[in-house]
């Protein structure tokens, strides 16, 4: 049974609403909870939920909504009012602590002298005007929020060109700044590649990759995804953060990375790299690969792209390998995990948090397993109907809006993740589990941790139905993260799950695994 609750002009930060939410839906009986603000976007995801209809009635964004499911009366009662004693406790905390809190950007500028730069976190509806204030103030923005309208992001970024100023996002999670990460980032060492990405994950991973191979960062810029691949954005902070790469003596090798751009967009931000004069490598994930010219290098992946960099930077040569492993080692591991399958194991289950690692996959793996369902896939016919069910061979983004209404982003709680891992582990056609792990600045303290007894309940379960399910991870970080890059390796690998030193390595490890099949 649902109820809901709607408190009228109750307006809550989302992350916090986010930790209450949490708490709700452990409560005992409740089988989902959500504590959120009344958004639009929130609304129709509550009602895909069975939350809809005339218990949302007139609800606004200013609104608060509680909305609980559970297996009885007794149970909503408890849940709600243990939702709001925990918001009134939280009201109380802000009227105490109000005093030591600016209430305004301006007065947040007034306490720090020299900032220049502000990271946004509001709503999508409210967010612009902030950005737009601090753009005024001649700061530079990083807009972590998304939702924000299309209008908007263009007004934005003409507003930030015309002033000489970076207008990171909306929806844009990380950057690393003069060796400071933000938001989504992870702590890698300083060094003579720029990069510029419309993609979060795809940032982390490529940084990443580049100080596993010895290199460093110099600047790592975030754009927000619509930057490249809408026309009328037009490429805009893209094109900014080549031409700031390009004057930066610090930087000598420029590195790009988005999802499939716009045509006319992309042939700008190739002109542009073309006229830095320095090396540059490009890697448009799912786009098709372009021979190498003048001072452009494409790379087909985002571990290649950080090889590309790095042999650039070092000025040694650059030799691609598919594997870090040995062609035996490889093999024997085929062997050792395909030969336990069951007869009626066949798909493969990618289960991602990081939204560009999961595209990378099913660019990757779409074509030679000849379809993979997705809520990313381009393809309307191999398009998810309802994310929350697999269909044949899947990859799910469980960062996706879908997934995290009322509840926080799978890097930052893995719960989302654990329980698809339950769901999926019924399955008996299972073959093969492909998942990532990212770790940094914003993310889980313990992500390897916080997924490791579902896994070990679903490769029991395959067991126990006379089959075997492998378990591929990668983990994108660096040994300064503070989650301990070895501590999550070892905790994935005791539980049985192979660990690839990268995301494209798990994923053709996977194909070639499913080869066999």
């Amino acid at each position: 049974m649902n109820r809901v609750v709607v408190e009228k002009d109750s307006y809550y930060d989302s992350v916090f609403l986010m930790l209450i939410n949490r708490e709700v839906k452990q409560f005992a009986g409740v089988s989902e909870a959500v504590v959120a603000m009344a958004t639009a976007m929130n609304l129709d995801l509550l009602g895909g939920m069975g939350f809809g209809g005339s218990m949302l009635t007139g609800a606004t964004p200013n609104d608060l909504v509680i909305a609980v499911s559970g297996e009885s009366e007794a149970v909503l009662d408890g849940a709600i009012e243990a939702a709001q004693r925990l918001l009134k406790d939280k009201r109380r905390q802000s009227a105490s602590a109000a005093a030591y809190r600016p209430a305004s950007l301006d007065a947040a500028v007034g306490m720090v002298d020299g900032a220049n730069l502000v990271i946004i976190s509001l709503p999508g509806a409210y967010a612009a005007r902030e950005a737009a204030k601090a753009l005024r103030h001649n700061l530079h923005v990083m807009l972590f929020s998304d939702n924000v309208p299309l209008e908007e992001e263009i007004r934005l970024k003409r507003l930030a060109a015309d002033r000489g100023l970076l207008m990171m996002g909306p929806d844009c999670g990380t950057a690393i700044i003069n060796g400071k990460p933000i938001c989504f980032a992870n702590l890698v060492r300083r060094g003579d590649i720029g990069i510029v990405a419309a993609s979060g994950t795809g940032l982390q991973e490529l940084s990443c990759s580049i100080d596993k191979l010895g290199s460093g960062i110099s600047q790592a810029i975030g754009t927000g995804g619509r930057d490249l691949a809408n026309p009328r954005v037009g490429g805009t902070m893209m094109l900014m953060g080549i031409e700031a790469l390009a004057k930066d003596p610090d930087t000598r090798v420029i590195a790009v990375v988005s999802k499939p751009p716009a045509e006319e967009v992309a042939a700008r931000v190739l002109e542009a790299l073309k006229g830095t004069g320095k090396p540059c490598v490009v890697d448009f994930i799912g786009m098709s690969s372009t021979a190498s010219s003048g001072n452009l290098f494409f790379a087909s992946s985002l571990e290649e792209a950080a090889g590309m960099a790095v042999a650039l930077s070092s000025g040694t040569r650059y030799t691609p390998q598919a594997f870090a492993m040995g062609a035996s080692e490889i093999s024997r591991l085929i062997e050792a995990e395909s030969s336990r399958w069951g007869k009626d194991q066949t798909y493969l289950r990618g289960l991602f948090t990081g939204g560009t690692l999961a595209d990378e996959a099913l660019f990757l793996l779409d074509a030679p397993l000849g379809g993979v369902y997705s809520n990313n896939q381009p393809k309307k016919e191999l398009r998810l109907d309802d994310p929350r069910t697999s269909v044949k061979h899947t990859i799910v983004d469980l960062g996706d809006d879908l997934f995290t209404v009322g509840r926080p982003h799978p890097m930052i709680d893995p719960q989302i993740r654990a329980e698809r891992i339950d769901a999926e582990s019924e399955d008996p056609e299972v073959a093969l589990l492909l998942l990532d792990l990212v770790l940094g600045y914003g993310s889980h303290p313990d992500p390897g941790g916080a997924i490791v007894e579902s896994l070990k309940r679903a490769r029991a379960k395959a067991a126990a139905r006379g089959g075997h399910l492998p378990v591929i991870a990668s983990i994108t970080g660096t040994p300064g993260d503070f989650q301990g890059l070895a501590v999550q390796r070892h905790t994935l690998e005791e539980a049985g799950c192979i660990v690839m030193p990268s995301n494209h390595q798990a994923g053709m490890l996977a194909l070639r695994l499913l080869e066999r099949r």
